[in-house]
């Protein structure tokens, strides 16, 4: 089953900018559609961005279309978070997922759709 380790999280300013990695190792990870979710402390998880396998289909929560970009490398094993114009509300704690059957936009957004997850990245914005 595969693996994922996100990185690229930190402190920064309202207004920044980050690029959050999320490696996989073993299995296929061009079988897969990826996803990006947050949590924020006191709240429940939430859909951010995801991908298809082919990276033909993107999908992005309304809170963060226009400022947030999803992307993969399947050579790479490594999907993308690419965000800018951070907000203070985007404080969260972001989480990568793979899910080996989700093909259309009614299963991107539900977390139940992801059989896999990593352990998560925190992202924090200073206002």
């Amino acid at each position: 089953q595969v693996q994922l380790v996100e990185s690229g999280g930190g402190l920064v300013q309202a207004g920044g900018s980050l690029r959050l990695s999320c490696a996989a190792s073993r299995g296929t990870f061009g079988v897969y559609a990826m996803g990006w979710f947050r949590q924020a402390p006191g709240k429940e998880r939430e859909f951010v961005a995801a991908q298809s396998r082919s990276a033909g289909t993107t999908y992005y929560a309304d809170s963060v279309k226009g400022r947030f970009t999803i992307s993969r490398d399947n050579a790479k094993n490594t999907v993308y978070l690419h965000v800018i114009s951070l907000k203070p509300e985007d404080t969260a704690v972001y989480y990568c997922a793979a899910s080996p059957s989700c093909s259309g936009y009614g299963c991107y957004p539900l977390a139940t759709s992801y059989n896999y997850w990593g352990q998560g990245t925190q992202v924090t914005v200073s206002s």
